[in-house]
Formats: C-alpha cells, sequence, structure tokens
C-alpha cells in the first residue's frame, strides 16, 4: 500500500536534487486498427490515438504539479507497426509513420515507440517492410521512435537481421546526415527486448498487455549522487557494502514516488497501470549523471579499472531498493549508459579515458547496452553489425536485455565533436580498433544457435 504521507516527506527531502518522472507512456494495442486502405487504416490509427491521448500531458501536468514533481516527457508506445504493415509496403510504412508522428504533436506528446521489427528467429514480410524503410521513416518524421530485436535467449542471434540492421543504420545516417545521422538515435536494436519499457527509443507494446496501460519511467541519478555524497561527508569509513545500502535506500524512496505518480495518472486517463521501470536514466545536465555517481563511489577516471565492478554494485542495489519498494517493477530496470547523454561518461570519452570495448565490458552488467555512441561515418555496415552482434551475445548469454545505439556521423572522424542538444546532449566520436576485419564473420549470416542454458523449461 503507497502512504501518502510517507511519500510527501521523501518528495521533500529530495526536493533540488533533479528528481524527476523521467516519464510517462502510454502504450496502446493498435493492432484492431488494421484495414486493406492504407488510408482508413490511418484514420483508424489517428482517430484511438486521439481519442486515448488527447488528454495524457494535461493529466501528466496536473499530477506532477499536486506533489512537485515533474514529469519531463510524456510519450506514447503502440503495439509493433510491422503488424499492421503486414501485406503493404514502404510507401504505406511511410504514411503510417507520418499519421503517428502527426497523432503524437497533436496531442503534445515527444515520441512516439513501437516501429517495431521482432526479427529474433526470422522475418515476416511486415518485419521486412518496418526495417527497409527506416531511413525514410527517421528522416521524414520527428517523434517517431524504432526498434528491432535481432536476439532473444531461445533464439539466439539472428545474424541476416543483424547484418541487414547494420546495413540500415548507415543509410539512416546518410539520409539525416545535415543532422549529424541523428536519425540513428531513434533506433535501438535489441536483444530479450522488454514488452512494457517506458523508455524511448526503445518502447514498444508487447502481446501480452493490456489494450492500454500506463508505464512509467523514473529516474534521479541526482538524487543518489547527493545522497552518497551526504553519507560520506558525514561518515568517512564507509565500506561499499554501507555505499550499496544508501543507493538501494535511495532507490526505493525514488520508486514509491513514481510509482504514486503513475497510479494517479492512470487513474485520471481509465487505463491500467502498468509498471515502474526504475532505470537511472542521466542527462547532460551537470549533476544528473550515471558518471558522476562512479567518480562519487571513487573511481576518479571513468573507464579506470573498477568500473565494471562499479556499474555492477549500482545497478544491483537499484534494483533490491526498487524490486522493495514496488510490486510493479519491470521495463529494464537499472543503470543506464548513454554516452551523449551523460555529461561525465561524454567527457571521459573526450579524454580518451573510456573507449568502446570498456563500454562494451561495462553493458555485462548494467541494464541496457552500447548507448548513444557516436561513431565514424565512414564505419563499414560490417562493423556496426559485429558491434550489435557481440552485445547482443552479451544480452543472449546471461539472459539479460541488452541494446544498441550507434550513429554513424557523416563526414566526422574519431575525436571530433557532434551536438544533439536537449536530453540528446553532445559526444566525442569514439575510435573504432580493427576496422572491417570481421566482415567474413557477418557475412556468413544465419543465426547464431541459442545457448544451451535456453532449454530450461
Amino acid at each position: 500500500m503507497l502512504r501518502t504521507e510517507e511519500i510527501l516527506s521523501t518528495i521533500q527531502m529530495l526536493h533540488g536534487e533533479h528528481l524527476d518522472v523521467r516519464t510517462v507512456t502510454l502504450a496502446l494495442n493498435l493492432d484492431d486498427c488494421a484495414a486493406i486502405s492504407m488510408d482508413h487504416m490511418c484514420r483508424k490509427v489517428r482517430d484511438k490515438i486521439t481519442a486515448r491521448a488527447s488528454r495524457l500531458v494535461d493529466v501528466c501536468d496536473r499530477v506532477g504539479g499536486k506533489y512537485g514533481i515533474p514529469v519531463t516527457n510524456k510519450r506514447l508506445a503502440i503495439s509493433p507497426a510491422s503488424h499492421l504493415l503486414a501485406g503493404h509496403g514502404h510507401a504505406a510504412a511511410v504514411q503510417l509513420a507520418r499519421t503517428l508522428d502527426a497523432s503524437a504533436a497533436a496531442c503534445g506528446v515527444d515520441l512516439v515507440g513501437g516501429f517495431t521489427a521482432l526479427v529474433h528467429k526470422g522475418m515476416s514480410p511486415g518485419d521486412a517492410v518496418v526495417i527497409e524503410a527506416l531511413p525514410d521513416v527517421l528522416s521524414k518524421t520527428r517523434r517517431v521512435c524504432s526498434s528491432v530485436n535481432v536476439a532473444s535467449r531461445k533464439a539466439g542471434i539472428n545474424m541476416d537481421a543483424v547484418y541487414l540492421v547494420g546495413r540500415t543504420i548507415q543509410k539512416i545516417a546518410h539520409a539525416t546526415a545535415d543532422q549529424g545521422g541523428f536519425g540513428c538515435a531513434k533506433l535501438v536494436v535489441f536483444a530479450n527486448i522488454p514488452e512494457d519499457n517506458p523508455f524511448m527509443a526503445g518502447a514498444y507494446m508487447g502481446s501480452g498487455e493490456p489494450e492500454a496501460t500506463v508505464n512509467i519511467g523514473v529516474s534521479g541519478p541526482g538524487v543518489v549522487c547527493s545522497a552518497l555524497r551526504r553519507r560520506l561527508s558525514i561518515e568517512s569509513n564507509l565500506t561499499l557494502g554501507d555505499l550499496a545500502e544508501e543507493i538501494k535506500i535511495t532507490s526505493f524512496r525514488v520508486t514509491r514516488v513514481g510509482e504514486l505518480i503513475g497510479r494517479e495518472v492512470a487513474a485520471q486517463l481509465g487505463v491500467a497501470f502498468g509498471i515502474v521501470d526504475l532505470s537511472l536514466a542521466p542527462t547532460p545536465m551537470i549533476g544528473d549523471s550515471i558518471g558522476e555517481i562512479l567518480q562519487t563511489l571513487g573511481i576518479a577516471q571513468i573507464g579506470a579499472p573498477g568500473s565494471t565492478a562499479a556499474i555492477a554494485m549500482l545497478n544491483d542495489a537499484v534494483k533490491k531498493g526498487g524490486a522493495f519498494a514496488s510490486s510493479s517493477v519491470g521495463g529494464m530496470s537499472g543503470a543506464f549508459i548513454p554516452v551523449s547523454e551523460d555529461a561525465a561518461l561524454s567527457e571521459a570519452v573526450a579524454k580518451g579515458h573510456l573507449v568502446l570495448e570498456k563500454l562494451e565490458a561495462m553493458t555485462a552488467v548494467c541494464s541496457v547496452g552500447l548507448d548513444m555512441i557516436a561513431i565514424p561515418g565512414d564505419t563499414p555496415a560490417e562493423t556496426i553489425a559485429a558491434i550489435i552482434a557481440d552485445e547482443m551475445a552479451i544480452g543472449v548469454i546471461n539472459d539479460k536485455t541488452t541494446g544498441v545505439r550507434l550513429i554513424p556521423v557523416p563526414g566526422k572522424k574519431a575525436g571530433d565533436r557532434v551536438e544533439y542538444g536537449g536530453l540528446f546532449g553532445s559526444a566525442t566520436i569514439i575510435d573504432i580498433r580493427n576496422t572491417g576485419a570481421s566482415a567474413e564473420f557477418v557475412r556468413h549470416g544465419g543465426r547464431i544457435p541459442a545457448p544451451i542454458q535456453s532449454l530450461g523449461n
């Protein structure tokens, strides 16, 4: 049971420490909008989104204002667009994406996720249409986000899909070259994609979800960092176990706040409450950084030995605190390390302390993967695919969600800078070693089989 007085006390304690609800994501099943005529389908999609989401922004603002906790983003997630596009072609995919974009704009919503293909074991015609259309879809819309699941614990890794996505990422970068390849920031490649993730760009509504539901993404790296600094200023002889306990307690408090707001928003919208994703999601704002938490824990240079252990401790403590706070924890729930969106991580890459290989090691113990990493614009598709395959392997073998958001920046080379602004921040182009050395491996294609551990039934 949620005790309002307990939560209000927590809000007062955490005021001014970058505590927010990072996103309220309204998930909608649009499968009943399918139609032979694209005009008819798009009309049904527009009408359903408008009917369900027109009050979302107003309700979020009102509930956030009530508790003094801002809801930073209001978003939509739909059932996979590939379902709607079965039997249709490229032009239909672009028309659907533009309808989603315009409908989200009409409702005042920031982003809409679910232009999704699930191809971990094979590819349907609808999935192929989604992936093939992504360069046009992501360059011709502002709010539409996409995800492609190319691997899972039970299926292994679909290397044909991985290679196709690697080539598609190149095309998206070129289609948005005037924006520094920014279209690629709206595409996540997943292993073990969660069906209830509220965070973009990977949010979509899975097949086991209700007709409509509200999922909450709480955040608060700044809150955790402040709590650790307070504790360290009071006690000088703290162990890492003591610091993990402080993270766990803070995560508990933040999660309780998120669930209270989520349940109120869902009740006022008249839809089911789904989950709280208690992930620590940073922003480019100083003081709201996962990297600063690592520094507070004693990692003077992010990427130095100990960085992986520190992020593992942080991730575990966040999960333990959040799981105790709510019986509705879902999504990815842990610590994100999106390089361009985290000022301290971005600085560590710029200084050469944090390299791609160390980032990959850290993703083995955090909640997502290689996220918001700018790479040279001339990186071959085979190398992009090989990086994706490595990250998918971590997810498949460890039975966890991993994702990849790589952004080839046309005309830029390692060491150059790119600015995206807002929550997307800025980044130094990271160096990729041994470029092209994996081409033959990737071109074999086929499917890397699921590990023996998948035979768990």
